[in-house]
């Protein structure tokens, strides 16, 4: 077998399309239209099942005699062609002709323009949903694939929360009276939001939230109301009177509920931040405590008082000592004077046969005394004048 490339294949695929479909009438409701700078027009032809794409270049859209314009419904003259770059098949359009008058557009773009002339599109009267909310209303069909989405991103985020449904038609008729009543009476029950939607479909499908009965009761609502309708690139009238547009059912639940996981890891971090905060906040109260103690210990009037009786305390103890100390040397003195008055006195000094020799009052050793010296002899009770008449040496 043949192994081709990518080029190759698409090459064929275009050469098989471009001679089986060289010519072909497509009738269908227009949709993404993009006015390109080249002048060229990109835009999607659908019906209630599928989409095809298509590009209308600039020499023959010139000779377009209206406007293209989004859910008009038109007949295409072309041919398929495949776009090798992304391998993409499309249908060439040679012109463009209105099919019908495109009804549910132009009264779409008529309530549009009423609605926001009259303010109910205004930024300012949008209502705040709360962010712990304990009791919501989901106005959907209760038998949709929308309502189990919303439940299971409830049940996934937020468990704390009481949901009650109402069940309304989604399409057809009866819708929007069935919707509109819904939100009336929901509204009384003081709820913290009311969300209502369904999944996605055609335009006709989602046709019941671009009636103006509901655009009405979703205006004079009290209760903040999320409108979560189809898919992302669906814009209903409902998602421009509601306080919030959520793209699609799940996303109005992830965009109003709190994360319980974002929530507890969020508390476990403020209580971290909040210990360390206190630990902090408590070993600097203690240092500065003390830093204060320590402080006030030095220079309280306690402490004074002790620094003084303290100074008294060495005072007294060194006064003592002093004292003691002069009053030994006094009594030291005294007691070296005593003696010396004892041995100086005569009375102490005096026995018998002993005499004290003196001359000019001054005490002398008797040896000092010469042949001829006048002196005194001098006891306790008798003083002698005598002369030195011999003197011999004993030894």
């Amino acid at each position: 077998m043949n192994i081709l490339n990518v080029s190759s294949l698409n090459e064929q695929i275009k050469t098989l399309l471009e001679s089986s479909f060289s010519r072909v009438l497509v009738e269908g409701e227009l949709s993404r239209i993009t006015f390109h700078n080249s002048g060229h027009i990109y835009f999607t032809l659908k019906d209630a099942n599928s989409t095809l794409k298509a590009v209308m270049f600039r020499g023959n859209a010139s000779k377009l005699k209206f406007a293209l314009k989004e859910g008009l419904k038109v007949i295409l003259d072309g041919a398929i062609t495949l776009y090798k770059p992304r391998g993409e098949y499309q249908i060439n359009c040679f012109s463009i002709e209105p099919a019908g008058h495109g009804a549910l557009a132009l009264a779409y773009e008529q309530l549009k323009q009423k609605l926001s002339s009259q303010g109910y599109f205004e930024p300012s009267i949008k209502k705040q949903l709360p962010k712990f909310p304990k009791k919501i209303a989901l106005v959907t069909s209760a038998t949709g694939a929308a309502l189990q989405d919303m439940l299971r991103v409830a049940n996934s985020r937020y468990r704390a929360l009481e949901i009650d449904i109402y069940d309304v038609l989604v399409q057809g008729e009866s819708a929007a009276s069935s919707i509109a009543n819904a939100i009336i009476v929901s509204d009384t029950k003081e709820y913290d939001f009311i969300i209502i939607g369904r999944g996605g479909g055609s335009i006709e499908d989602l046709w019941a939230f671009n009636e103006e009965i509901v655009a009405d009761a979703i205006f004079r609502a009290s209760t903040p109301i999320i409108s979560a309708v189809g898919h992302e690139i669906d814009w209903l009238i409902s998602d421009f009177v509601s306080d919030l547009r959520a793209p699609t059912p799940s996303a109005a639940m992830e965009m109003a509920l709190p994360d319980s996981n974002e929530l507890y890891q969020t508390l476990d971090s403020i209580a971290s931040q909040y210990t360390q905060l206190m630990t902090q906040k408590i070993e600097s109260s203690k240092q500065e405590l003390t830093y204060m103690y320590n402080l006030y210990s030095t220079h309280s009037i306690e402490r004074k008082l002790e620094q003084k009786m303290q100074e008294v305390k060495i005072f007294k103890d060194s006064f003592s000592h002093a004292m003691t100390s002069r009053f030994n040397v006094a009594q030291n003195q005294v007691l070296n004077l005593q003696k010396m008055l004892e041995s100086n006195h005569p009375k102490f000094k005096s026995k018998k046969g002993f005499a004290q020799i003196s001359q000019a009052s001054k005490v002398i050793d008797i040896s000092s005394l010469n042949v001829g010296d006048e002196f005194m002899a001098q006891s306790d009770e008798v003083s002698i004048s005598a002369k030195v008449i011999k003197k011999e040496n004993i030894i």
